[in-house]
Formats: C-alpha cells, structure tokens, sequence
C-alpha cells in the first residue's frame, strides 16, 4: 500500500480549492433561486389572486419535482459525473427561474417551480461525489461542511439582494436577472472544472485520497448495485433522519418572511434584514459542525460516528430552540431562538452529507447521497403546504413549529436507532445483490 502523504498535493489542494469556489457560488445561486418566491410572496399573492395555502401549494411544487428527481439524478451524477450533470442542472433550473418572470397564472408558476425542482436537484449530489474525489476522509467533514454552507449563505443574503431587486425593478425582473446569473455559473464550471475520473493522478495523490478505505474499482455504478442500497438500514436511516432536517430547512425557508410579516407584524422591508439573521447562523453552523466532525475523526471516533452524533445534537437543538420559538411572546427572543435552531440545522445538514461520503462505496456516493435527500425533501416538500394550511386554519404559526419540534426528535431518533456505525462496503452489497 503506497505511504500516506502527511500533507496535502499541492496539485489536489489547487483542485480542492477551485472545486470549493465554484460549489460555493452556485450552491448558493441555488438557494438564491429558492428564495425568489418566498421573498415575493406577498406581491405575487396580490398580483395573481393566490390566498396563503395557494402559496404553500405553490411553494411545495419545487420541492417534490426535486424530491423525486433526486433518485435518477444521484446515480446520474455517479455515471455522467458532476461537471457534466451538474452544467445541465444549472442551464435548466436557471431558464426556469427566468421563465417565472414571465408567468400570469398559478398553474403557469407551478411548472416553472416543478423545472426549478428538476435543474436544482443534482446539485447536492454532485457536491458530495466532488468531495468523496477530491477529500482525503479526514478532510471530509470540513469540505462538505463547506459546502453546505450554501444552503444557509443563500437564504442570509437572499432577502437583502431580492427585497433590492424587487423593489427596484418587481418581482418579475427579479425572477429573470436571477436565471441570467444562473447561465453564466453554469459556463464557469463546465470550463474550470475537472471529474478525478478524468484527471490522471500519481501514487501519492490517490493514497493521500483514499486514506483508510477499501480501493475503489474505479467502475461506474450499475443500477442493480443503487437498487440494492435500499436493502441496508443505514439507507432508510439516513432517508428518515434527513426527512426531519429538511422539513424544518423548510419549514424557515418557506415561510420565514411570512412568518416575520404575519404573525411577528414586520414590514416588507423590515423583513428582508431580518430574515436574513437566523441564516448568518446556519452559516457558522455548517462550518463549524465541519470542523468539530473533522477533530472528533482526529480524536478516534469512526468514520460514521464522528458525524452522528453532531448531527443528533444538532437535531436535539433544533426541536428545543424551535419550541421556545413558538411559545414566546418576544420578537427578539423569537429571533434568537430561531437563529440557534438555524444554526444546529445548517451543522446536522451538512454533516449528514459528509455521512453519505462514508457510508457508502466510493461509486455509489452520489447515489446514497441522493437517496438521502429524496427522504429529505419529502419533508420538505410537506413542509410549506402543512405549514400553510395550518396557519389559514389557526391563523398562527405556534401549532407549524411545534410540530416541526417534533418531526426534529424523530429525526434524531432515526440517526440513533437505525444508522450502522459501520459503513457500507462493496463486499456486502455485491452478497445482496448475489443473494437477491
């Protein structure tokens, strides 16, 4: 076995770092481009004659064309690779995002969301194939964690540069210069990068890159092997956990300006600074769960115990911040409390991704990842149209984040209960699939 650099390649660091970037800027386009219809839901609701569970409805139709497409488009990324799905996904989620601008009807909105749903959902998986290629394990945590700091980054600078954008020029052309700024991401990437499948690498590179794990084959997977992910109970843990992630993601993304205007009676302008509070705080959550994820690997934790157990403090955290949330009478401690619940959803969300990285074949990543995030935004699919509709029949938000609470609990209990400490190993998966 050839020796284990003790630093990084200069050449995968360069890598690392542009591959970083490029994530960076287009993850958070993508949670951008999500924001766009919650930050003008009030106008659109007035312009189009939608009433607030028309709203949800609305909100929910990216969330299950993204959910589902999330399984073809996770083992899509493993065949194809992410420089190349992830160009496509880019140019499609982006048109769509410009073709909002254009629409005049709730139906006409609905299937532009749905193409937002279809171009955005390999995104994430090929974040988590980048990082299994390019990361050294010990390094995983962090990279991932990087990365998803995009789904908070987007959101936190969503509201400023939208609520601008809005006032400045109206929802429509909000939509449309957002899809152009789409396009021209996606050309940078497809020329800057560069699939390891495609990159010949030395000795040292590939022992520094696969430090501790089984050689990979190197081939791509087969949809005989995806489908028999579904026999190990790690697979349905991290669909389960994840589900209570991204229903509570969701559940801030969809109606926090909402909730700030209806229930908290802040002004649209208001709304658009302090909206982006919590979302700072996700930020800070997701690299600092990287870091703590990485040092735990350090300390002799294994590979699927160090991110366990941040993610199932992090999903502990959410349920009790969001709880007092509801319960307060306060604006500001209402604020607060669901800054720290963003922040322990941006850490338990990335660190589940940085999970996917080592629980499954180096093949089959983007395959688990993807699967994971279709349990995901079932939750986050249910999230807005739950939430819409119980506040049309209560008229408050406390019932929503109490429930999210709970959905968070169970979330942790999955984690705990079902995932393996073990990873998945080729081994095993090929004596499934033998045995089927």
């Amino acid at each position: 076995m050839a020796t284990q650099p003790s630093t990084t390649p200069s050449r995968i660091r360069s890598i690392q770092r542009t591959a970083l970037t490029l994530l960076v800027f287009a993850g958070t386009l993508n949670y951008i481009d999500r924001a766009t219809l919650a930050i003008a839901n009030p106008l659109i609701r007035r312009d189009l004659g939608l009433s607030i569970a028309d709203m949800g409805l609305l909100l929910s139709a990216f969330l299950w064309a993204y959910a589902f497409f999330q399984l073809p488009g996770g083992v899509l990324v493993d065949r194809v690779g992410p420089r190349r799905l992830l160009t496509a996904g880019l140019v499609v989620w982006s048109v769509a995002q410009a073709a909002a601008g254009f629409v005049g009807s709730f139906w006409q909105f609905s299937i532009a969301r749905v193409f937002l749903g279809l171009g955005e959902a390999p995104m994430f998986s090929s974040c988590v194939r980048v990082v299994r290629d390019w990361f050294s394990p010990r390094q995983r945590g962090l990279g991932m964690g990087i990365c998803n700091t995009t789904s908070s980054l987007g959101p936190c600078i969503a509201p400023p540069i939208l609520t601008f954008l809005m006032l400045e020029f109206g929802w429509r052309w909000m939509f449309a210069l957002m899809g152009i700024v789409g396009v021209v991401i996606a050309a940078i990437w497809f020329a800057v990068f560069r699939d390891a499948r495609d990159t010949p690498l030395t000795a040292e590179e590939t022992a520094f890159l696969t430090e501790g794990e089984e050689p990979s084959t190197g081939a791509q997977v087969t949809f005989k092997e995806w489908g028999g992910l579904f026999r190990f109970r790690t697979t349905w843990g991290l669909i389960l956990g994840f589900f209570g992630i991204v229903y509570m993601t969701w559940l801030f993304q969809g109606w926090l300006p909402g909730y700030l205007e209806i229930q908290r009676h802040m002004s649209i302008r208001a709304t658009g600074l302090v909206a982006s509070i919590p979302f700072f705080f996700g930020v800070v959550g997701s690299v600092g769960f990287g870091w703590v994820t990485d040092r735990l690997m350090a300390a002799g934790f294994s590979p699927v115990n160090s991110r366990k157990l941040p993610i199932v403090c992090g999903l502990i955290g959410m349920a009790v911040f969001t709880y007092i949330a509801a319960e307060t009478s306060s604006n500001v401690i209402a604020v607060a409390c669901i800054s720290a619940a963003v922040f322990c959803n941006g850490g338990s969300s990335g660190m589940s991704w940085s999970l996917a990285s080592v629980a499954a074949p180096a093949n089959c990543t983007a395959s688990l990842g993807s699967m994971m995030n279709f349990g995901g935004y079932i939750g986050g699919a249910l999230a807005p149209t739950i939430t819409g509709f119980i506040v049309q029949a209560t008229g408050s938000f406390e019932d929503a984040l109490i429930l999210g609470a709970v959905i968070a609990l169970i979330g942790a209990a999955s984690y705990i209960l079902i995932v393996r400490q073990a990873p998945i190993q080729i081994a095993e998966l090929e004596r499934h699939l033998a045995a089927a």
